[in-house]
Parts: C-alpha cells; sequence; structure tokens
C-alpha cells in the first residue's frame, strides 16, 4: 500500500510553521482530553490538534473497515491492534482531508468547530495503556563508558554484550506522559567505605536519553517473531526519559537488575509518530562485529536518522543544552530487540513498550546520561544562572527533543518534559 501521507509536496490548509516537528507528512496519534472534558484519539498538524473521534462520527473515514467507537476510547490500544494496513488506510486519509487542495473540510465552518481545537484546549494524556514495558541496554558508546567507569576499559562490555540485546522487564505502571512532575526517590544506598546500608533520598537522580517503541498484537505465546517481520508489529516511536537514581541501583542491582532505581517514574512524549511516517530517514546502522546469530541477522535499513537533545531547566533560570545525540548511534536496532525478545516464545501485545537503553554518541557531548556528561560527577556541568549540576537537583526540568530532517521534511516528536521534585511529605497528604 502506498505512503501517499509521506508526499513532501504536499501541504495542508492547516497553518504550520516552517520549523514545526508536525507537518502534513507527520500526523502522529495520541490521545487527549477536549475543552469539553471528553477524552478522544487525535492527531496533530502544525499547532492544531484533530479530534479523530468526531471526524469518524462525521464521516470522514468512510469505506476504511473501522468500528463505530474505534477513536471514541481512552487510549490507542485497539486502533493499534488493527494493523498495519489500517494505520496506513487512516494516515493516508488524514493527508487527503488535511491537503490544501481538498475543500470537503476546510470549507465546512460548523465541522471545523467540532473537530479542531488549539494546543491550549486540550490537555493530553497517557497515550496507550501500556501492559508490559521492557528496557534495552543497546548503545554500545553508553554501556562502554558505564563498564569504563565501573570495570575499566579492559572489562569495559559484558561478554554477552556484542553477541545480543540486554534486556530487562520494567514497570509500567510509573510511566507517565509529558509534563507530570516525579518526587525524589528513596531507598536504601550504600555509603562509600561502608559495609553497611543506609536509608534516604537518592543524591544522584539522572536522566537517561531514550526512544521507545510500541507494538502492537504480534503473536502467541511459543511463536518467535521472524526478523524480517518484526517492524511489521511496531506500531511508532516515542522520546522516554528512563529516570534513574544512580547510588540505589548501585547497591542493589546485583544479582538480579534493576529495581527501586528505575521503576519510581519514566515518562514519554505525548504523540506516537509512527514508523511509516519515519521512513524517508532510515539509514545503515553501525557495523556489528561480531557477526550476529541468524536470528538477529538483517537485510536492508534499519536505524534511522532521528536528531535529539537534552536540555536542563533550574527553578527560575533558562534551560541549558547538555547534550545532542542521535538514535542512529543504536548498535543494536529495533528489529532485532524485538526478535530476541521473541526468540523463546515470549507474546507481545498491542500497546506494549519497548525503551531503547540510554543513547549515546561518540563524543562527550553526545552522552546521554549525567552519569556520562559529569564522569560520576568528577566534571560538573555549569548552567546558565551559574549554578553547577553532577545530577539533577531538586526543581530542575528536564526536557528531551527529538527531530528528523532532510531537504523535503522535518518529521518531529515534541517534547518530553519532567520536573524532579523533593522527596514525597508524608506528613503533608495527612
Amino acid at each position: 500500500m502506498p505512503l501517499s501521507a509521506n508526499n513532501p509536496d504536499r501541504n495542508s490548509w492547516l497553518h504550520v510553521d516552517k520549523n514545526s516537528d508536525f507537518p502534513i507528512q507527520n500526523i502522529p496519534f495520541g490521545v487527549f482530553l477536549t475543552r469539553d472534558d471528553i477524552i478522544t484519539i487525535g492527531t496533530r498538524i502544525g499547532d492544531t490538534a484533530i479530534d479523530l473521534g468526531a471526524l469518524h462520527q462525521l464521516g470522514y473515514f468512510k469505506g476504511i473497515p473501522l468500528t463505530d467507537d474505534i477513536f471514541l476510547q481512552d487510549t490507542l490500544n485497539d486502533f493499534i491492534a488493527d494493523g498495519r494496513k489500517t494505520w496506513r488506510l487512516v494516515r493516508n486519509r488524514i493527508a487527503e482531508i488535511f491537503d490544501s487542495n481538498n475543500k470537503t473540510l476546510k470549507h465546512n465552518t460548523k465541522h471545523k468547530e467540532i473537530v479542531l481545537f488549539r494546543l491550549d484546549e486540550i490537555e493530553m494524556q497517557l497515550p496507550v495503556q501500556i501492559g508490559d514495558y521492557t528496557d534495552f541496554y543497546a548503545s554500545k558508546e553508553h554501556a562502554t563508558n558505564v563498564g569504563t567507569m565501573f570495570r575499566g576499559k579492559e572489562n569495559a562490555l559484558m561478554p554477552n554484550w556484542l553477541h545480543l540485546p540486554v534486556g530487562y522487564h520494567g514497570r509500567s505502571s510509573s510511566i507517565i506522559p509529558s509534563g507530570i512532575p516525579i518526587h525524589r526517590p528513596q531507598g536504601q544506598t550504600l555509603p562509600a567505605g561502608s559495609d553497611t546500608p543506609v536509608f534516604g533520598p537518592s543524591q544522584l537522580v539522572d536522566f537517561e536519553l531514550e526512544m521507545a517503541f510500541i507494538t502492537t498484537d504480534a503473536n502467541d505465546l511459543g511463536e518467535p517473531i521472524p526478523i524480517d517481520e518484526a517492524e511489521d508489529y511496531i506500531f511508532g516511536l516515542v522520546l522516554f526519559n528512563d529516570w534513574s537514581a544512580r547510588d540505589i541501583q548501585k547497591w542493589e542491582y546485583v544479582p538480579l537488575g534493576p529495581f527501586l532505581g528505575k521503576n519510581f517514574a519514566s515518562a514519554i512524549s505525548p504523540w506516537i509518530v509512527t514508523l511509516d511516517a519515519l521512513e524517508p530517514f532510515r539509514i545503515e546502522g553501525p557495523e556489528q562485529d561480531p557477526k550476529p546469530l541468524p536470528y538477529l541477522q538483517f537485510k536492508g535499513k534499519k536505524s534511522f536518522d532521528i536528531n535529539l537533545e537534552v536540555a536542563i531547566r533550574p527553578k527560575d533560570a533558562k534551560e541549558k543544552v547538555v547534550s545532542n545525540s542521535n538514535f542512529k548511534f543504536m548498535y543494536w536496532n529495533m528489529a532485532q530487540q524485538l526478535a530476541h525478545h521473541t526468540v523463546n516464545g515470549c507474546p507481545v501485545n498491542s500497546g506494549d513498550m519497548m525503551g531503547s537503553g540510554t543513547i549515546s554518541g561518540p563524543t562527550e557531548n553526545s552522552y546521554g546520561s549525567m552519569l556520562e556528561l559529569t564522569w560520576r560527577g568528577e566534571k560538573p556541568l555549569t548552567m546558565k544562572d551559574k549554578s553547577e549540576r553532577k545530577f539533577i537537583n531538586d526543581y530542575d526540568t528536564v526536557i528531551m527533543r527529538g527531530f528528523c530532517e532532510n531537504d523535503d521534511a522535518r518529521i518531529g516528536f515534541g517534547e518530553v518534559k519532567t520536573q524532579l521534585l523533593p522527596i514525597f511529605n508524608y506528613k503533608k497528604k495527612k
């Protein structure tokens, strides 16, 4: 089926700024609360949100096999479960409706009042009900940096790292949309030089620059997904800040891996950008040596050129960009991650989320965490208000942004923004 929605020559009758992340070629999907307190599934072109539930009820998706309530839900799970053919039909139709040459909705004032919203009239929600969440550890630069810090250069990568996409199962209940503040986590840590742990707030709260992909219903229990089919089950991507408490994690992670140091909060951008929209930005990924086992070998371009940045905004101060990275640095790509995840027969469902793991590049300014950027706090970063950061302070806001760009189009993700508040005050709640 042709991806007519990706036509770089198409313009919209809705206003779109030149450097907008959301031209008519993007057409992401999300869930929002309208000015009438109605939750609906929608999309976005420029700075205009579009109510797909209302658009469907008004007959604009005629001829596409959709249930009457497919967009009148509070999550995208059922729509995602309909599969790639449906996603493409819907994106192509939306592109047609809002094409500058199509006057059907453009000249229907009554319908426009029902369907279109300014961004300040809506409140974005978590776009999917995330049943399961897996986080990978798939950036070679990040794994090498962290391994070097704690084990030395000679033993930076563990023996299995170059042979499989390392991952762990995370906690989906603490995944939140952009804009929701979080509290500094508490837990056990082991002070330097001590044999006895103490309890208290984490002193080493960190961001992790990641992206995450959302899956559709893919396989039954016991059925692996072949790598050449893996992308058929990936709906799209979001920006992902996988918050981390480094001191809690350091004490707890042996022998079973991340726990309280990772499950207190993770934040995603609210608009899911489809894999179809990213099609023009495919590139070759890093060379993999040694050659992976056959079930992880793939053909074609499976990596994507997505520019990423992280900024820190202290309270009452301007933001400072601290990292510029790119999704193309990922050693293990999404198809490999999904193929490996299911090779043992693990079933994947609609709305499951897979985090890339921290994305770090080859230069110091492209590292994807404060742990690396400050090298365990040894090289503090200076903010615009002249304050220093080894890790994230209370009331700091971490902002992540991402976009693809070529001569024809710019496709972006908007941002994921989260403020870190002090530890939760039990007395205040009572």
